[in-house]
């Protein structure tokens, strides 16, 4: 029954999202996701002028790291907990997120960087055809792009909706400029709901897709 009540109140959500929208620009497999956000933030920005950014593979993409088990690299612990746990587990996805460990603060130090940087540098090799998932530092967006660009990752797709004032929108720019799959935003918002938010439609559609 509670699970019940639960569906029928998300149900009506989405109708009153879908309502208030109306007409927009994003395509059928797009739609779900900015709906996803919009309904984890309330914030309808995210299909307006602040909208959602995909490259032309990024479903696509996406879909397929999830279908073949890639990891997914997180940058902050909170971003980790909003995620669908029993949608990782269907998939064997297991989740990396190194900012809390000592020795990527005690590198950080070493280096006059900052942890989250270190934290996208040490987890390079579990990035290899999975998704890196960032909705809180602008520093590790900028870290993932310039490891991209320069070979030492290959992820698969490459959510980027970091939330703030320095960098935050402009790191967003350079990750539509750059040369891999990706999902973003304009501006400065952004944060954990909203990144988590993405990765749990696409784990939703992969879903339904696998019982089809």
């Amino acid at each position: 029954m509670q699970t019940r009540k639960g569906q029928s109140i998300e149900d009506a959500s989405m109708r009153m999202i879908e309502d208030e929208v109306g007409e927009h620009p994003y395509d059928q497999s797009q739609w779900p996701v900015v709906r996803r956000v919009i309904h984890s933030t309330a914030d309808f920005d995210f299909a307006g002028s602040n909208g959602i950014l995909f490259s032309d593979g990024a479903i696509p993409a996406g879909l397929r790291a999830i279908s073949r088990g890639r990891r997914v690299v997180a940058d902050v612990d909170g971003v980790v907990g909003l995620l669908n746990k029993k949608g990782l587990r269907d998939f064997g996805i297991g989740v990396t997120c190194r900012i809390s460990d000592p020795e990527i603060a005690e590198e950080a130090r070493r280096r006059g960087t900052t942890r989250s940087q270190e934290s996208m540098r040490a987890s390079a090799g579990d990035m290899e055809g999975g998704i890196v998932l960032i909705g809180n530092a602008p520093t590790a967006l900028l870290e993932v792009i310039r490891m991209v660009r320069d070979g030492e990752a290959r992820p698969a797709l490459v959510i980027g909706i970091p939330v703030g004032f320095i960098s935050a929108a402009e790191s967003k720019e350079r990750l539509a400029r750059a040369e891999t799959e990706y999902i973003t935003n304009r501006g400065r918002k952004g944060g954990s709901p909203s990144a988590a938010a993405i990765l749990n439609a696409l784990l939703r559609m992969a879903g339904e897709r696998k019982r089809a």
